[in-house]
């Protein structure tokens, strides 16, 4: 019950005060350019890395990206730029029955 009043309030206050969600409420901030680049923020580490897959880490659950060629042009401790064919970006849910 305390994190659903703590989600009620983030919202709120990211509402009052014209901030962007994706900052008061810990969610990643995706960008992509066509099938060629994604762009991620706020993730809370790798966990795959191969030619045809990345997996991050989110603070609730994962983010999967499928496709082929990947390369990662740039890496920091919470953004990632990738680039390659991308196919599908996939969201992993770790709670299936959703937050209680």
């Amino acid at each position: 019950m305390a994190k659903k009043w703590a989600g009620r309030v983030r919202n709120w206050m990211a509402k009052k005060m014209d901030l962007p969600e994706d900052v008061m409420m810990d969610l990643p901030r995706i960008t992509m350019i066509g099938q060629i680049h994604v762009y991620i923020e706020n993730h809370r580490g790798l966990l795959v890395f191969t030619d045809r897959e990345l997996r991050l880490l989110l603070k609730q659950g994962q983010l999967l990206i499928k496709g082929k060629s990947f390369v990662i042009k740039t890496i920091l401790p919470e953004e990632i730029l990738l680039e390659g064919k991308i196919d599908q970006v996939i969201y992993i849910n770790d709670n299936p029955g959703g937050e209680k």
